[in-house]
């Protein structure tokens, strides 16, 4: 009872901080010497990459994945963003590409998975994967982490 009340409360509060930042239809200031981009609509956008820097940026190749089997909830960011329902096993891929300020900070990418009936009857979190150019570089099995996938890209 308790871990489900905990991964409740992490897909609630993983949510809250995607709406928060959701919705908003301010233009985004003109870049050093550019042109100012017009504010997007809220259906674009949905699964693309970040707009790239002036002059390019650093691609990669990031894939999200959430293993088990039957549906359960699966929040992601990075690579677009979205919380919905999702029939196991799930996967997401995209491009990354990064601007120079996120190539020195790093871009964050995450995958928040809801709960699965385990090998053992109980609820446990579903298991999940980053990878970045085909390399692992998070990966959570739902029982020993239980708090999903995240990654900074840099």
């Amino acid at each position: 009872m308790r871990r489900t009340t905990i991964t409740a409360m992490t897909l609630c509060a993983g949510a809250a901080l995607l709406l928060t930042g959701c919705g908003s239809a301010e233009p985004k200031p003109a870049p050093e010497g550019g042109k100012q981009q017009p504010a997007a609509s809220q259906g674009e956008g949905k699964g693309s990459a970040p707009a790239p820097a002036a002059g390019g940026g650093a691609k990669h190749e990031v894939t999200l994945e959430v293993g088990g089997t039957g549906r359960t909830a699966v929040m992601y960011s990075g690579i677009g963003s979205g919380f919905e329902q999702q029939t196991l096993p799930w996967s997401k891929s995209g491009t990354a590409e990064l601007t120079a300020a996120e190539q020195k900070v790093g871009y964050l990418v995450n995958v928040v998975p809801g709960t699965i009936t385990g090998a053992d009857g109980k609820l446990q979190q579903a298991p999940c994967t980053i990878k970045v150019d085909g390399k692992v570089v998070a990966e959570s099995d739902g029982v020993t982490n239980a708090k999903g996938c995240s990654y900074k890209i840099k």
